[in-house]
Parts: structure tokens; sequence; C-alpha cells
């Protein structure tokens, strides 16, 4: 089973130092990463920086139409205004199909602000604790959410990279 997480840091470049110490976790098979983007959110700037992390990935990567579809309805609507509600609504109740709730997009999206940013991990096979101990001294808050068997397999087929 896959988990879907976000780690939330306090700084613009958080995540991005992250990935190094991630990189060596995944090297020494204590965390299989399925598919991985960063948003960094500089201060002073109205919206983030995405970033698909296609280099962590192999086979069976979600790609960059669901980092996207999901980045947008985090970040980007409501700079949209109203006149397209109906149609986000559509979205974000799509995603609730994948095992993606509106509390996962809420959460999110309180917490991943301006002056922050956030690791975003498509995962499987942890060695929780030892995981935990790679990512020490690291100041970081964790945003997840358990995907099904059967929602990770519909979220591939939905978004598969070819």
């Amino acid at each position: 089973m896959a988990t879907l997480s976000v780690l939330k840091f306090h700084t613009p470049g958080g995540a991005e130092q992250a990935l190094g110490t991630l990189e060596e976790l995944q090297k020494q098979g204590l965390i299989t990463v399925q598919d991985a983007a960063i948003v960094s959110w500089e201060n002073g700037k109205k919206k983030p920086k995405t970033r698909h992390l296609d280099s962590m990935t192999g086979a069976g990567a979600l790609g960059g139409a669901f980092w996207g579809l999901l980045f947008g309805l985090i970040f980007f609507v409501p700079f949209l205004g109203l006149a397209i509600g109906a149609g986000i609504g559509a979205l974000t109740g799509s995603l609730m199909h994948f095992g993606i709730d509106e509390d996962f997009i809420n959460q999110t999206k309180a917490q991943i602000t301006e002056g922050t940013s956030g690791l975003f991990l498509l995962t499987s096979d942890a060695v929780v604790d030892r995981v935990a101990e790679g990512m020490k001294g690291q100041e970081f808050e964790i945003i997840a959410t358990n995907l099904s068997t059967e929602d990770e397999a519909k979220l591939r087929e939905a978004f598969a990279a070819e």
C-alpha cells in the first residue's frame, strides 16, 4: 500500500534540503519513493513554485498530470475566483475516488503558505523507525493520508506517466 505524504518545512528551501536525506534513505532500501514533487513558496511571492521530481522516481510514477491537478486545487484555485467553483468541486470529488479527500487538500492549503515549502511523496515499503531516525535534525511537520491498494491502482491508472 502506498502513502501520499506531505512534509511541511518552515523555510522555502527546507524541502529541497531534505531531498539528499530522502535519496540516501531510498538507496539504503528504507523507503521506496514512487513519485515526488516539491512546492517552494518564497516570501513576498503571490504563488509558490512547483517541481515534479522525476529523477527520484521509477516505473509507475504518476507523472506531471497528477501533481498539476493536485497543486492546482491546493495552491492556484483561490486565484481563479468563484466563477469556476462548480468545476473545482467536481475535480475535488474526483480525487476522493483515489483516496485524497477534501480534508487533506484543505490541511495542505492551510499549512503550505508563503515562507514555507513542502515535499510531496508517494511512498511505500517504509521502515518507519529508521526513516524517522534518518530525518532527525530536520524540522518539519507531516500531513499524510494512506491510500488503499485499490485507491493506489485507480490513481496510477488515471495519472500514470507514459
